[in-house]
């Protein structure tokens, strides 16, 4: 028989401040019942003494203080887990949002999962083959590995992101994989945009959603990571699947962070966000990893808008102090057609080492990779030149670059969304594109490579 209480001292926004509580603890559910019988449900927040703030999922309006009956669950948000969970839709606290049935549980988990034991990792060192150029050539994406997409207001990441998620793919036989998306803080359109694209294309069978809109309590927002992170640990570590988790927009994870920080009236930190920002999000990030002994793994690709396009604002700064790089998204190269808008100079990934060469990608990765950046890079200086001093100063050699960087943008960078790129196809349209600069300029690239790839190139931009 669950202790009931009818203490409700006071209600402020979305919280509700209750009294005289005994055997309460942070993190644990409770029922709100109304006078007329409804029910709702909140979360504590905080505990001090026999006091509890809680915060109530569906709001407070009509909640009346004297009368309403709260019930302490004594366990926090739980999901239930079972191979069934691949192909479905959930809400951000993991209640069915599709029409399906509830899921019959092999067994309930607690959402607030742990970070992964630092002494238990294991290094990642697998690709990942998204069928994206500028990922899979550039910025390898490696079994294991955090590597956020950095984005701004306007521009495409969710269309990057159903890209991710409807192609991405372990390379070998008798690999399972699945995809685990979860949508934070998204307009209908959008979360409809999702749905019906893995659908029509047959991806959902081996995706699962978690969906909160922009309308759904804050606090669910909270809890919307942590339940997707939660699926990809029992699909990963009981299922032995290799797991990719793609967050999207973790800007909005932390709006909803800051709200209810100032709900609480805490200190604020830097702009405005609470002081723990960078612990909190560590508990989503580091809960991404490999696990000696474990066949499965989890690979995270956050997405997040960064405010006014600042790299340095809080979200996009700690996000890159825990994770393993970034691929930033331009908003030049998108008002010029290029998509996905990937500004290849400024993107890394730091673990792109492990996860190429041979046996893995192609034995040419790694020098392939050196010699288009350097091209690239060269080629935007040169267009920088020009539109300072004017074309009549560049030579004939800044002219070849020139060249070489608007052909890299429109035919590597840029392709369609349903286009899925083999890592083959990425590697020969690289080698394809350093075709149109003299062989000595190629000097990232050893002579054996340059002796085996340039020539089977060459061939190929003469048929083309």
């Amino acid at each position: 028989m669950l202790k009931e209480y009818r203490t409700v001292g006071s209600i402020s926004g979305p919280l509700l401040l209750v009294e005289s509580v005994t055997e309460a603890k942070y993190g644990h559910i409770v029922e709100i019942e109304l006078p007329d019988g409804s029910l709702r449900r909140g979360q504590i927040l905080e505990v001090d003494r026999d006091k509890l703030l809680i915060q109530v999922f569906e709001g407070t309006n009509g909640i009346d203080i004297p009368s309403s009956c709260i019930r302490i669950l004594g366990r926090g948000v739980e999901l239930a887990l079972a191979p069934e969970i691949l192909g479905r839709v959930f809400g951000g606290l993991g209640t069915p949002r599709d029409d399906g049935p509830a899921i019959i549980a092999q067994r309930w988990a607690d959402i607030n999962g742990s970070p992964i034991n630092p002494y238990a990792r294991d290094y990642p060192n697998e690709f990942i083959q998204t069928g994206i150029s500028t990922i899979d050539g550039l910025n390898p994406l490696v079994r294991g590995q955090k590597l956020p997409i950095f984005s701004g207001s306007g521009l495409p990441h969710n269309r990057l992101a159903v890209q991710l998620a409807r192609q991405a793919t372990v390379l070998g036989s008798g690999e399972a994989f699945a995809v685990v998306f979860a949508a934070m803080g998204i307009t209908f359109d959008e979360a409809q945009l999702f749905i019906n694209d893995l659908t029509d294309t047959g991806a959902i069978e081996r995706a699962v959603m978690f969906i909160n809109l922009a309308d759904d309590p804050a606090i669910e927002r909270i809890a919307t990571p942590r339940a997707a992170l939660t699926a990809a640990e029992y699909l990963a570590f009981e299922q032995d699947m290799h797991v990719l988790v793609i967050l999207s927009d973790m800007t909005n994870y932390c709006e909803a962070l800051r709200q209810i920080a100032a709900s609480r009236k805490e200190v604020p930190g830097r702009r405005g966000y609470p002081g723990y920002l960078y612990t909190d999000l560590a508990t989503i990030y580091e809960r991404a990893g490999r696990i000696k002994g474990k066949a499965g793994s989890i690979t995270m690709v956050p997405i997040l808008t960064m405010p006014e396009d600042d790299k340095t604002h809080p979200i996009p700064d700690l996000t890159g102090y825990i994770t393993e790089g970034q691929i930033l998204l331009s908003r030049s190269l998108e008002r010029r057609g290029i998509a996905p808008p990937v500004d290849v100079l400024p993107s890394l990934s730091r673990l792109k080492d492990k996860g190429i060469g041979p046996d893995k990608t192609r034995e040419d990765h790694a020098d392939l990779y050196n010699q288009l950046y350097a091209a690239y890079a060269r080629g935007k200086d040169a267009q920088e030149l020009a539109a300072v001093l004017g074309e009549a100063t560049l030579s004939d050699m800044d002219r070849a670059y020139v060249a070489f960087a608007d052909a890299f943008e429109h035919r590597y960078i840029s392709q369609g969304d349903y286009e899925n790129r083999t890592i083959e196809q990425t590697l020969n349209l690289g080698w394809d594109l350093l075709t149109t600069l003299p062989k000595t300029e190629l000097k990232r690239i050893r002579d054996e490579y340059l002796d085996k790839y340039l020539p089977e190139a060459q061939k190929r931009t003469k048929t083309a």
